[in-house]
Formats: structure tokens, sequence, C-alpha cells
């Protein structure tokens, strides 16, 4: 059974003791959190879809650590205009554990 839900304005394919890396969030580590917005349902026998969302779905995961992720370099350049910036940055996510998919 795995489930597809919309967080932070993403989706992610969900199963049940798999890890999800998603943006930071601002919860504690060992905390347990409810996603609402499941979008499809699959069973091994069916397929549910959502308009939007799956009515009475939830999908239940806890909190495991937060992490900094590797590095992404931005280089923005202008040919013949002595234009060139280089810029860094490292995205800050956390990894959730699904616990449970209900339906």
């Amino acid at each position: 059974m795995y489930a597809i839900v919309e967080f932070n304005g993403r989706q992610y394919k969900a199963e049940k003791g798999k890890v999800l890396e998603v943006d930071k969030l601002q919860q504690e580590s060992g905390s347990s959190l409810t996603i609402d917005s499941v979008v499809m349902l699959r069973d091994d026998k069916k397929a549910t879809w959502g308009t939007p969302y799956v009515k009475g779905a939830k999908v239940t995961a806890t909190v495991e650590d937060t992490y900094k992720g590797s590095k992404i370099t931005v280089y923005k350049y202008k040919r013949r205009k002595n234009y060139s910036r280089k810029q860094g940055s490292r995205p800050t996510f956390t990894r959730l554990r699904i616990t449970d998919i209900s339906a």
C-alpha cells in the first residue's frame, strides 16, 4: 500500500516504513506529524483518486532529524559584458519516516 501526498507544495510517494526527505520543518526530532492531503491511495487491488484529496485518508509520519544537503552552485554569466557572479547555498532538509497509512 502506498499514497501520494501533497506536502509543502510538493508531491511525495509515501510507503509504510520508508523515509521521505522534505524541506525543513519547525518540528522537534521524534515528534509525530499527520498529513491529511492525500492525493492518491493505492491498495493491493485498487487505486483511489481524490478530487482534490481522498476523504478520510491520512498519513502519519515521525520526524527523524534535520540536516544540510549538498552544496548547490549558481553561476550567472553574460557574454561580452564582463559580468559573472558565483553564488552557493546548502539547503536544509528534514527526514520523515512514514509510520502509518490509513484510509
